[in-house]
């Protein structure tokens, strides 16, 4: 599995954003497809984010890291892709 995501420490808080199809954010299947990154970043808080058809962001998690992200540009955020097995 490829995926687009991020590892961030910002104001003493360790949490991972991870990105997904925009369908995944309003799904049923929300929260397990949040557990399946759980291997890859640990037991830290990941949010879910996608790219609407404008390009823009939109993150799901929990509230205080996803004011925090919607105040950032995407150019901010140190994205690198990951490959897991």
């Amino acid at each position: 599995m490829r995926f687009d995501g991020a590892l961030i420490k910002e104001q003493g808080v360790t949490f991972a954003i991870a990105v997904v199809k925009p369908h995944v954010l309003t799904s049923s299947q929300r929260e397990s497809v949040r557990n399946s990154f759980i291997p890859v970043f640990g037991n830290i808080p990941i949010i879910l984010a996608s790219q609407d058809s404008s390009g823009d962001f939109k993150y799901h998690g929990r509230t205080d890291i996803v004011k925090f992200l919607a105040n950032l540009h995407p150019a901010q955020i140190p994205w690198k892709t990951y490959t897991v097995n």
